[in-house]
C-alpha cells in the first residue's frame, strides 16, 4: 500500500522520465519505437491517470489524522481540476469547501460546494451533506428561501448522520416559525427531537426551542 501511495505521490515526474527515457532511446538509435514502446505506454497512462484521476486516494490518512496542511498539500498538486473524472472532481470541490469553511472563508466554501453540488456526488449522503452546509451558509445570510431549498434537497438527498440530520430538521423548524407556519414547524421539531442528537449546540438549541414552541398554536 505505501509503495502504491508513493507511485500515487510521484506518477507524474515518473511518467515524464519513462517518456523522455523513451524519446531519447529512438533518438539516439539505442533502440527503435517497438523496444521503447513500454516506457511510451507506462509513460502516457501515468500522464493520464494524474490528470484524470488524480491524487485523492493520498488524502485518506492525513485527513484521518486531522493533517490539513498536508491536505491542502496534496490538493495544491492537482493544477487542472476540471480534467477529474466528474466523481472524482465532485469530491475535490467537496474538499476545497469543508477547507475554506474551516477557514471561515465562506465565500469560496460556498463557491467549491455549489460546484460539487452541481457536479453531483457518486455518493446521495455525500450530496445531502453538501445540500445541507449551502443551505446553512444561505441562512446565515439571510436568505431563508435559498437556505430552505437547499435543505429540503438535503434532506431527499440523505443525511450521512443523525446530527447533522437534526441540525436539517432544527433549521427547517426555525424557517417555518419565521413563516409562521407553526404546525410544519412542530412537525420539524418533533424529527429532530426524535433523533436523539447527543452534540451539546444541538442538544441545547432542542432545549431552547422547546421552551416557547409547546405554548405556540398550531
Amino acid at each position: 500500500m505505501k509503495f502504491y501511495n508513493l507511485v500515487i505521490k510521484y506518477r507524474f515526474w515518473l511518467s515524464i522520465v519513462a517518456l523522455v527515457a523513451a524519446i531519447l532511446l529512438n533518438v539516439t538509435g539505442t533502440a527503435g519505437f517497438w523496444p521503447a514502446f513500454p516506457l511510451y505506454f507506462l509513460g502516457v497512462i501515468g500522464l493520464f491517470s494524474h490528470f484524470f484521476i488524480g491524487p485523492l486516494r493520498l488524502i485518506q490518512e492525513p485527513m484521518e489524522q486531522g493533517n490539513v496542511e498536508e491536505v491542502k498539500k496534496i490538493l495544491d498538486t492537482i493544477w487542472f481540476p476540471n480534467l477529474l473524472y466528474k466523481p472524482i472532481r465532485s469530491t475535490y470541490f467537496t474538499i476545497k469547501g469543508n477547507l475554506a469553511m474551516m477557514e471561515q472563508d465562506f465565500e469560496t466554501a460556498e463557491k467549491h460546494l455549489k460546484k460539487s453540488s452541481e457536479l453531483g456526488s457518486p455518493m446521495p449522503e455525500a450530496e445531502g451533506a453538501n445540500k445541507l452546509q449551502l443551505g446553512m451558509m444561505s441562512l446565515q445570510k439571510g436568505d431563508f428561501k435559498q437556505g430552505e431549498s437547499y435543505i429540503r434537497a438535503a434532506i431527499r438527498a440523505g443525511i450521512p448522520d443523525k446530527e447533522s440530520e437534526a441540525v436539517a430538521y432544527l433549521s427547517m423548524c426555525q424557517i417555518f416559525m419565521n413563516k409562521r407556519e407553526f404546525r410544519a414547524a412542530k412537525d420539524f421539531f418533533r424529527k429532530a427531537k426524535a433523533l436523539n442528537p447527543k452534540t451539546k449546540q444541538v442538544v441545547d438549541q432542542i432545549k431552547e426551542i422547546e421552551k416557547y414552541i409547546s405554548r405556540i398554536p398550531g
